[in-house]
C-alpha cells in the first residue's frame, strides 16, 4: 500500500495503538529505533522491551494520537544515514495510571501523559525504522521530580490542531505546506547574529500557539515565541543551523520535518546551565498546521532535552535518581 491509499493510514493508525498494547508482532525482525535519551539506538528486541517496561509502568495505557501524516519522505542532501522513502509522523500523548518506575522515574499512583513526536517507516505491517522522541522531561515534571531549572514556556499537555483535522486518513496535497516551512526555514537561517528583526515572521498568523516539550514549554504569538523561547536560544547559540531532516513531508494544511541543529554553545546560559563552549546536537520535531490564509497557525515541538543537556555536561538522570532519593553512595 502507498501513502496515498486511505487503507495504508488507517493500517498505520492501527499497527501503533497495537504497538501500545503490547503487540510486538508488528516489529520487523531487523527493525531499528532512534530514540530520544535516556533509550538511544534501539534494536527489534531494544524497541519490545521499551514498549513492555511502557505498558508496565502504565498498565491502562492509551495511546491518543492527534496528528498523524503520511506521505513521500522528501529528499535531504544534508542527512547521510539510511533514509526511509515513505513515513507516517504522528504526534500525541501515551496515556495511563502511573503505577510503576518508567526510565527510574517514581510513580504517582495518578493519571500521567507522555507526549510525543514519532516517524516510522512501516513496511507489509511491521515497522522497519522508527524515531521517538518522547519527552521525558515532562514526564518528570509530573512526577515532581524534574532536578533542573524550569521551563521559561509554560509546560503541560499540548492540546490537538484547531479543527481535530490532524487525523490524516484521507491523503492531502504532497508539496505545498512543506515548500512553505522550508521557505520559514531559510528565513530563520538569516539571522544576522545581532538583530532579531533580521529574521522575517511573516510565515506566522499573528497569534499562533508555538507547543514545545521538554524544557522549553508552551508559548503563544510572535512576542511570547521570542520572550520564552527564540531570543535565549539565539543568545545561547548564536550559531545554530539545521543539520538534516530524517523525515520531510506534506500532508494537506500540515507538514512535519524531523532532524537534528548543530550549535555551539558559546553565549548565554540555556536551561540554567552556563555556557560550555561546546559543539552539539539537538534532536527535534517540527509538526505544522497551516490555516486558511497558508499561515502557520500551530507549531508542536517535540524536542531531546536530556540528550542535550548530556552533551552540556550535566546527567539529568542521575540528578533526578539523586532527588528522588537513589543518589549513589560511593565514588
Amino acid at each position: 500500500m502507498r501513502p496515498d491509499d486511505t487503507a495504508f493510514r488507517r493500517s498505520a493508525l492501527t499497527l501503533l495503538a497495537d504497538l501500545a498494547r503490547g503487540d510486538t508482532t508488528v516489529i520487523a525482525p531487523d527493525a531499528t529505533a532512534d530514540a530520544a535519551a535516556p533509550f538511544g539506538q534501539l534494536d527489534a528486541r531494544g524497541i519490545a522491551i521499551l514498549f513492555a517496561d511502557l505498558q508496565r509502568a502504565l498498565p491502562d495505557l492509551e495511546r491518543r494520537d492527534d496528528i498523524l501524516l503520511a506521505g513521500r519522505n522528501h529528499d535531504d542532501a544534508r542527512w547521510q544515514r539510511p533514509r526511509a522513502p515513505v513515513m507516517v509522523a504522528t504526534t500525541g500523548s501515551y496515556v495511563g495510571t502511573f503505577r510503576a518506575p518508567f526510565a527510574g522515574i517514581p510513580p504517582t499512583g495518578g493519571v500521567v501523559t507522555l507526549t510525543y513526536g514519532e516517524a516510522h517507516h512501516i513496511v507489509d505491517g511491521k515497522l522497519r525504522q522508527s524515531f521517538l522522541l518522547w519527552d521525558i522531561a515532562g514526564l518528570m515534571m509530573q512526577a515532581g521530580c524534574w532536578p533542573m531549572a524550569a521551563p521559561l514556556g509554560r509546560p503541560g499537555l499540548w492540546p490537538g490542531p484547531k479543527g481535530g483535522a490532524g487525523l490524516r486518513l484521507e491523503p492531502g496535497d504532497d508539496s505545498a505546506s512543506l515548500a512553505r516551512v522550508l521557505a520559514m526555514h531559510d528565513a530563520l537561517h538569516a539571522f544576522d547574529g545581532h538583530s532579531i528583526e533580521s529574521m522575517p515572521m511573516d510565515a506566522w498568523a499573528e497569534d499562533f500557539m508555538y507547543y514545545a516539550a521538554g524544557n522549553i514549554g508552551a508559548c503563544r504569538g510572535l512576542s511570547g515565541f521570542r520572550a520564552h523561547h527564540q531570543i535565549p536560544f539565539l543568545r545561547a547559540f548564536p550559531d545554530r543551523k539545521g543539520a538534516g531532516h530524517f523525515v520531510r513531508l506534506s500532508d494537506g494544511p500540515f507538514a512535519v520535518t524531523g532532524g537534528d541543529v548543530a550549535l555551539t554553545h558559546t553565549g548565554a546560559d540555556y536551561m540554567g546551565i552556563p555556557a560550555t563552549g561546546r559543539a552539539l546536537r539537538m534532536r527535534v520535531m517540527d509538526f505544522y498546521r497551516f490555516d486558511d490564509e497558508g499561515k502557520i497557525a500551530e507549531n508542536w515541538l517535540p524536542n531531546d532535552t536530556i540528550g542535550l543537556m548530556a552533551q552540556m555536561g550535566v546527567d539529568v538522570m542521575a540528578r533526578m535518581h539523586h532527588l528522588t532519593g537513589d543518589a549513589p553512595l560511593t565514588l
